[in-house]
């Protein structure tokens, strides 16, 4: 007979029984708060209760990262060790922790009181290092953990302007301070068509999450999809390394985003909404529910259009539009092959508007000031304000609010330069995947346009900078470990080739490069960009190709010998044998230079990438 006490449960279950599978994620966080985990008892309850196979209650159980089903600890500290925090001494302090606990990271200690786990990017990388402890944000950790904040995290908001930014910085907007939903009123007396006019050409709008589409394309197609149901979804999973502009906005102005969902509810003819949001925010959940509750008193929300809150559980993956669909409605978060498109067959297969944060808040501005007035805003091709996340080592990172157009040197002026007075030695843009830059793009404008010709995204508004004492091979280990977990496995070329990747820049980062390593990490790389079902493998190598462009030299093993001269080349790449074709036709010859004459790496190297980016153009 099972020891487990069941009743709890009952009541839990109860309320997610009319959404069925739908209620599969919600059911589960339940049940995982009553018992710590998710063991077999429980597990075989929730499925009954929701009428879910047994068979894939577990495999949602085992997609995301955030369901246990092996006992863990009553308590939990994540330790966030991806870049922003690991240049702050992130993995000291989680060695720390770990022996003062006896454990290793994902471990629970003997009398179940604690596990400590090594945690992805936790959005909080302005405030690095950082833990979530429980359902609390532990900030600015001290090397000695002396002195930290705990709690529900500061908002640290800069720039040169505050269109977007204007109730953020000083705790919770409240709906009595964020005042009557005007802008959304005012969209009420124009027609649908006139508001998504606004959205589209006439304002330029388009998504601040990284894709860049459109959004008034976006809404009109969702506006002439006929259905019976229509949705708008709020993308609040933002997980890419380096982001936190979302919590920002959601934490101290909810309203916004809520009012720019009920405007684009008004204009494509939605009933329903959902906020879609990453667990490891657990301290906006209440803030959201509470701002909810305050547009419903209000009659922003109800009958006529209403939205959920959703919560993930782990997994980066459901950014990606269509696996945030398919874990809204209980499953695990596979992307969807396109066509169809969300705005024809989104959520539950129906016209859908997903939109992220930053997005649905630029609507309330510009439905209030007019399109007209919104395009003075930024530049003629990249119009409004934007939002940068600025972290790593500059004297005051934070979310900066720009227009559209400051160069990468203002930005920088703005956070007070690189911090120690050191000197600059890359910056990446657009998160883990994103691309490296260095002094040389110092006077590049940041808008779409500007970026784009200098071969960098602007991706989720990421600016991290590496100072001169930085190694860049443990960021780019770093990045590789990123996506070879946090891919789905759906298909096969991310599948494999994050693996691959990571395993190619564990070696580089140890020193320890295999012949054709060079070679190996472009041919993964291409490979995954290109053949890859969605936008987690098309982008999983960006950061380690700009790289090799930038610095084909991290990825060479040098021997240390007199007038520092090779005896052994790296190990380099197979495109190399085109490189020195006439010497050498195979890699192999050329890392055995013993028994030629010595040869320069650096030589050896610009030769190598000179004709790699040749091939490359080539296939192109």
């Amino acid at each position: 007979m099972s020891e487990i006490d069941l009743v709890p449960l009952h009541n839990e279950l109860a309320r997610f029984i009319p959404l069925g599978r739908s209620g599969l994620l919600p059911a589960l966080h339940a049940a995982q708060k009553i018992y710590g985990w998710l063991p077999q008892e429980v597990a075989a309850e929730v499925a009954r209760s929701l009428r879910v196979p047994l068979a894939d209650v577990h495999g949602v159980i085992e997609f995301y990262s955030l369901f246990y089903n092996e006992q863990v600890g009553r308590n939990f500290i994540r330790v966030c060790t991806d870049q922003a925090c690991a240049l702050k001494g992130a993995d000291n302090l989680l060695g720390r922790l770990c022996k003062h606990y006896d454990v290793e990271p994902g471990q629970t200690t003997k009398d179940l009181s604690l596990t400590i786990e090594r945690s992805p990017c936790l959005g909080l990388c302005e405030q690095a290092p950082v833990a979530l402890v429980d359902d609390d944000a532990q900030t600015n950790i001290a090397p000695d953990f002396k002195s930290y904040d705990l709690g529900i995290p500061r908002s640290l908001v800069y720039g040169s302007m505050r269109k977007l930014t204007a109730n953020c910085g000083n705790g919770t907007t409240t709906l009595a301070k964020y005042g009557e939903y005007s802008a959304y009123k005012k969209a009420l007396s124009m027609t649908p068509e006139a508001v998504i006019a606004e959205t589209d050409k006439a304002s330029g709008l388009v998504g601040r999450g990284g894709a860049a589409f459109p959004t008034g394309i976006k809404w009109g197609g969702a506006a002439k999809a006929q259905a019976d149901q229509k949705y708008v979804v709020c993308n609040a999973d933002e997980s890419e390394p380096g982001t936190f502009k979302d919590r920002v906005l959601l934490l101290d102005d909810p309203h916004r985003t809520i009012e720019g969902m009920c405007i684009a509810a008004y204009a494509i003819g939605a009933t329903k909404g959902y906020i879609y949001i990453r667990a490891e925010y657990p301290y906006i959940l209440p803030v959201l529910e509470n701002a909810l509750v305050e547009a419903r008193s209000a009659g922003y929300l109800g009958s006529h259009f209403d939205i959920e809150i959703r919560v993930g559980a782990g997994a980066y993956i459901c950014g990606e539009e269509t696996a945030l669909f398919e874990s809204i409605e209980g499953k695990r978060g596979f992307p969807r092959v396109k066509p169809p498109f969300p705005t024809t067959n989104g959520l539950f297969d129906k016209p859908t508007v997903i939109n992220n944060v930053e997005t649905l808040c630029n609507v309330p501005l510009i439905i209030s000031i007019g399109s007209a007035e919104y395009r003075r805003i930024g530049t003629e091709k990249s119009p409004g304000p934007k939002l940068f996340c600025v972290s790593g080592d500059v004297a005051k990172p934070g979310l900066y609010e720009v227009p559209f157009g400051v160069t990468l040197r203002e930005m920088l002026k703005m956070a007070g330069g690189v911090a120690g007075k050191k000197q600059l030695k890359a910056v990446l843009f657009g998160g883990a995947a994103g691309a490296f830059a260095t002094s040389a793009h110092l006077d590049v404008k940041l808008t779409f346009e500007d970026l784009r010709a200098a071969g960098l995204p602007l991706g989720s508004g990421v600016i991290m900078v590496f100072d001169e004492t930085r190694d860049l091979r443990d960021a780019l280990k770093r990045l590789g470990k990123f996506f070879a977990h946090e891919s789905c496995g759906k298909c096969y070329p991310c599948q494999m080739g994050t693996q691959r990747q990571m395993e190619i820049l564990d070696r580089v980062a140890n020193g320890s490069v295999l012949p054709g390593d060079f070679v190996r990490l472009e041919d993964v790389g291409w490979t995954m960009t290109d053949a890859s079902l969605c936008g987690l493998g098309q982008t999983a190598a960006s950061a380690v190709l700009s790289a090799m462009k930038l610095w084909p030299e991290l990825f060479v093993e040098e021997s240390k010998v007199e007038n520092k001269k090779v005896s052994r080349v790296s190990k380099v790449s197979k495109a190399g044998k085109k490189a020195v074709k006439k010497d050498v036709s195979k890699i192999s010859k050329v890392s055995k230079v013993s028994k030629a004459k010595p040869i320069k790496v650096k030589k050896i190297v610009k030769a190598i990438v000179k004709k790699s980016r040749k091939a490359a153009t080539n296939k192109k």
